[in-house]
């Protein structure tokens, strides 16, 4: 074997030798226990909430009453009420324009004139009744000594029966019957009434031409706020003209719409006869919140056929008087309740059920809650009363034990009954509390 090969079975050899010295020499690991930590969560108090509870909703200002205001005559407008503006608030009885009455006026003294010559021949037509009936009862006392003399002539004289007048016969002796009432015509009694009737209509042409004058001056039925306004001087109208729109100043509606579960925690919401229910407005103006008080006017009884919401009616009166701030303190001035604008609302529901209220992020897609009880999670199914942007009103078939917490951090695999553990969650700025 040659010197190169016996030096490298040398060198294989040693280091075989090495490592078998390295692996029986080596020391032992030390054994450290095994993690077997719980998660961490971050979880609230679950309190359960007292009071009744506040059903939320929002919807438009809408008026409660609004009348268009248009000509009943035709003319041209000779005069317009600054205050007829779209914006400006006019009293109730206020005038708003008026028509040229000139026509009107000429039209009220021809039947002025028409009325007192159908009383003349109302007059006249009465004196020729009486002078007619005059005359018939002349007639009738004639006739009466005529038939007196016929009836003293003696029946049984043969020749009697051929002397006497022909007319006289039938009233001659017993059983003889009375004379024929006179001609209605004769009486002119027809007449008369004719007379009348015209006055009547004189009368009755008299009062469309005062009405007709009447009409040239238009007046706000009710004081409110002008909505639109289209009338000016010298303007030709005719009747049936919308000329403006004016929306009645009393109250305001809001229309909300609820849920099926939501109206149900109201009770009395759909019977007809039901009291008052307190609610309350807000409106966002100037970076504050304004509130007004409210009530249930009315609820639609008919589902609507696309959201499958019921329609609750909110009447808000004087809603020109300003709001009241819900921050409290020198709030500034205060604004009207403005039309059309999107407000919140929040309707007293009266309803005394229990309830709990939990943070939003708290409710799973699933509806459940987790809930931690001396470091125990359990996953509880819960029924939604309510839900927000911040929170949700639940409720649930076994009350929670008391001290029990609600996570509201996110788990990767929770499972019932697993430990975890639970820390504050790190305080956040006070929000303020809504004037409810």
């Amino acid at each position: 074997m040659s010197r190169q090969a016996r030096l490298a079975l040398a060198v294989l050899g040693g280091a075989i030798l090495i490592a078998v010295l390295m692996v029986v020499l080596r020391s032992r690991p030390e054994e450290a226990p095994r993690d077997e930590s719980a998660p961490l969560v971050q979880s609230v108090p679950l309190a359960r909430a007292t009071g009744p509870l506040t059903v939320l909703g929002s919807g438009t200002v809408q008026p409660s009453e609004e009348v268009t205001i248009a000509a009943q005559i035709s003319g041209r407008l000779i005069y317009v009420n600054p205050q007829f503006r779209e914006g400006s608030l006019v009293g109730s009885g206020t005038t708003l324009f008026r028509i040229e009455p000139s026509d009107y006026q000429n039209r009220v003294s021809a039947a002025q004139a028409e009325v007192a010559a159908q009383a003349v021949a109302v007059m006249q037509a009465s004196e020729e009744a009486r002078i007619a009936k005059e005359e018939l009862g002349r007639f009738a006392q004639r006739r009466g000594a005529s038939d007196l003399a016929a009836q003293s002539i003696d029946s049984n004289d043969f020749a009697s029966r051929f002397l006497r007048p022909r007319e006289l016969e039938g009233a001659a002796g017993p059983g003889a019957s009375s004379p024929e009432p006179p001609n209605r015509l004769a009486t002119r009694e027809p007449q008369l009434q004719s007379a009348r009737a015209a006055r009547q209509r004189a009368l009755a042409q008299l009062a469309d031409a005062r009405l007709a004058l009447g009409r040239t001056s238009v007046r706000a039925p009710f004081g409110g706020l002008v909505r639109s306004e289209t009338a000016a001087v010298g303007k030709l109208v005719q009747p049936g003209q919308e000329l403006g729109s004016i929306v009645s100043a009393s109250s305001y509606e809001v229309r909300v719409s609820l849920t099926e579960r939501e109206a149900a925690l109201i009770p009395g919401l759909l019977e007809s006869r039901s009291s008052r229910i307190p609610a309350s407005i807000f409106l966002d103006y100037g970076g504050r919140k304004w509130r007004w008080s409210a009530h249930v006017d009315r609820a639609d009884s008919i589902l609507d056929p696309q959201t499958r919401t019921i329609d609750v009616f909110l009447r808000v009166p004087d809603p020109l008087r300003g709001g009241v701030s819900t921050v409290g303190g020198n709030a500034g001035t205060a604004p009207p309740l403005l039309l059309g604008s999107y407000v919140q609302a929040e309707i007293l529901s009266g309803s005394d059920k229990p309830y709990f209220q939990i943070p939003v992020e708290a409710l799973r897609p699933d509806n459940t809650i987790w809930i931690v009880t001396g470091g125990t999670l359990r996953i509880v199914r819960v029924e939604v009363l309510q839900r927000t942007d911040r929170v949700a009103n639940v409720t649930m078939k076994v009350a929670p034990a008391k001290g029990a917490r609600v996570v509201i951090s996110p788990l990767r695999t929770p499972v019932d009954g697993m430990k975890v553990r639970t820390e504050q969650p790190q305080a956040k700025p006070a929000r303020p509390k809504t004037d409810g």
